[in-house]
């Protein structure tokens, strides 16, 4: 079912249903996400979400996580064309993959790929970044990939850095197999269960609860991930000849 014409950046006040829905209020950049959403064709929402994820899974620095919350969220507006578990399966095939051919393009081009994403995304891809990442997914192996997909830095770089790696492909598969259905599956759930729940209670407050909501999410993933970033910092300048063996950069310690 198509969403309504939104002209004036709204949700129209009954769009044909009860009018009570939770984002119906001028929600401002939700409002325009919710509205670039609505207004793909019939399926496109599964392909930009596992497209989004796949990407990151590569490397990409993206908000795969960010947009797949978001979009989960929107599953509960009475005019979404998609479903909050078609959500899901797309972001589990995307991530599955995304880290895939992360895995076998690390395998192949190893340092030329790492160092083309360093030139490319300085911040997010920086060396320091890299060789502890690298470092993570020596220490730990398959667990790191599992796990990794919960963690921004990891989830980046765990496929290609476990192709360099030389790690073997059916246990990085199976990992990340398990680590994608964990993480997709969890976060739709957890999100779906949240919209289902502010469906009956937020129509007060509308857009601004989803907003706090959202915002919390972000805050907090900015929190650890600069706490991780500070670790990654600490941990580099104990281990300098680790981080040159990694990235290639001998003559001097790179920012995080």
């Amino acid at each position: 079912m198509s969403a309504p014409p939104c002209h004036d950046g709204n949700f129209p006040a009954n769009g044909g249903h009860d009018g009570n829905w939770w984002l119906a209020s001028d929600g401002g950049w939700v409002m325009d996400l919710s509205g670039f959403f609505f207004g793909l064709p019939a399926g496109w929402a599964y392909v930009l979400v596992g497209l989004v994820v796949g990407l990151e899974s590569l490397g990409v620095p993206l908000p795969g996580e960010t947009i797949l919350i978001s979009v989960v969220l929107l599953t509960h507006h009475p005019d979404a064309g998609f479903s909050a578990w078609g959500i899901g399966i797309a972001a589990s095939a995307g991530a599955i993959i995304g880290d895939s051919i992360g895995y076998t393009v690390g395998r192949r081009l190893g340092p030329r790929l790492f160092g083309w994403l360093g030139r490319r995304f300085p911040v997010q891809a920086s060396a320091v970044r890299l060789a502890y990442a690298e470092h993570l997914i020596n220490r730990f192996g398959v667990t790191a990939v599992f796990f990794g997909r919960f963690i921004a830095l990891l989830r980046m770089f765990a496929g290609p850095l476990a192709g360099s790696l030389r790690m073997s492909y059916r246990r990085f598969l199976i990992a990340n197999i398990c680590g994608a259905v964990a993480w997709a599956g969890g976060t739709t759930a957890l999100m779906w269960a949240l919209g289902s729940v502010a469906s009956h209670w937020m129509s007060r407050v509308g857009w601004i609860l989803l907003v706090a909501v959202i915002l919390v999410g972000l805050v907090v993933g900015h929190v650890s991930g600069s706490a991780l970033s500070a670790k990654a910092r600490d941990w580099a300048r104990d281990h300098p000849d680790e981080v040159a063996r990694a990235t290639g950069v001998r003559d001097e310690l790179p920012g995080a």
